[in-house]
């Protein structure tokens, strides 16, 4: 390697450096802006053949804010709302039927030991009270940093489905691998993330809504903020929906609803079960088959890395590097 070409990639390697950490107070905004634009770009196909590119663009952006963003805003705030009445009720004694006095008295008397549950519930409360009271400019420091960052979503959402296939060939250009290594690495790619989006997202959220209309059937409080921990909860492999309706089950039986709660656990183990068993494979197997060791790898080691976007982006990334190791592999004597 001779001293210009040194030159030169040193200072590509400082400018990635510092353009990353030009990136990465809005990560999250802009790995989900990729996500979005992979998911509207076929569409972004079939319109610009229609309207012009900027003006298809601009509907998809649309579409995207009315049938994503706005109900997403509605479901986070009753989800919000159902927080803070448990956190209510707890705070007050417990549900109707089955209060803290009766989980208190069932924890003494099979363990033996006295524990005061409402008082340290409403210490906890009272705590996170003063918290949010004494960081209201944090607060509202968190709100202009989403408004930016939602902001910069629009504007790079806009310019990937736009300029998509201008910059997918620009890639492809400056990349120095064989086209078709190149060819084989894309295709596997799209593959995988259409396998993690579909198979690991879009399971993950009817496994969970399934459960939850479990809850609202039985009459468990909070079901919508309980539904959406199952969502998540039904995003990490071998964890799933079970670790809130189980004990909703319980829950129910130790209360004296014995019908509901056989009623709530015999729906769990079989009709949610079922959807894992039976969606999933049928839904992976169109695009790229996952071990479930890659995507619980992705997801835990996404969330530590990327926060809340690691829970998508992760398992993608494991998958890709799988392929790459198999290109390797493959188109190891050509290289």
């Amino acid at each position: 390697m001779n001293v210009r070409r040194g030159f030169l990639l040193a200072l590509i390697a400082l400018l990635l450096a510092v353009s990353f950490a030009m990136i990465q107070p809005f990560l999250q905004y802009v790995l989900l802006a990729l996500l979005l634009a992979f998911v509207l770009y076929p569409l972004q196909r079939r319109l610009e053949s229609r309207m012009g590119q900027g003006i298809a663009a601009t509907v998809l952006i649309v579409g995207a804010v009315i049938a994503f963003f706005i109900p997403f805003v509605v479901i986070g705030a009753t989800v919000a709302g159902d927080a803070m009445q448990l956190a209510q009720q707890l705070q007050n004694g417990g549900f109707s039927g089955f209060g803290v006095s009766q989980a208190e008295a069932m924890i003494q008397q099979y363990t033996g030991q006295q524990i005061d549950i409402a008082s340290r519930v409403s210490g906890y409360a009272q705590s996170a009270a003063q918290t949010l009271a004494g960081s209201v400019p944090g607060v509202f420091s968190a709100v202009t940093h989403a408004l930016i960052g939602l902001g910069l979503l629009v504007f790079i959402l806009f310019f990937l489905l736009k300029d998509g296939e201008k910059l997918y060939a620009w890639v492809r250009t400056v990349t120095p691998l064989p086209e078709t290594l190149q060819d084989d690495f894309y295709t596997s790619l799209n593959d995988i993330t259409w396998a993690v989006l579909l198979g690991h997202v879009l399971v993950a959220t009817v496994q969970g809504g399934i459960a939850g209309l479990g809850l609202i059937v039985t009459g468990i409080p909070n079901a919508v903020f309980w539904t959406f921990i199952m969502i998540v909860l039904s995003l990490i492999p071998v964890v799933g929906s079970i670790l809130i309706w189980g004990p909703a089950a319980i829950y129910l039986v130790a209360s004296g609803q014995m019908v509901a709660g056989v009623a709530l656990a015999i729906w769990g183990l079989i009709v949610v079960s079922a959807t894992d068993d039976f969606l999933r494979p049928i839904v992976v197997d169109r695009h790229a088959e996952l071990n479930p060791s890659i995507i619980i790898v992705g997801v835990i080691g996404g969330v530590y890395l990327m926060g809340f976007m690691g829970l998508f982006i992760g398992p993608i990334l494991v998958g890709a590097l799988k392929v790459v190791l198999e290109l390797f592999d493959e188109y190891y004597e050509a290289l």
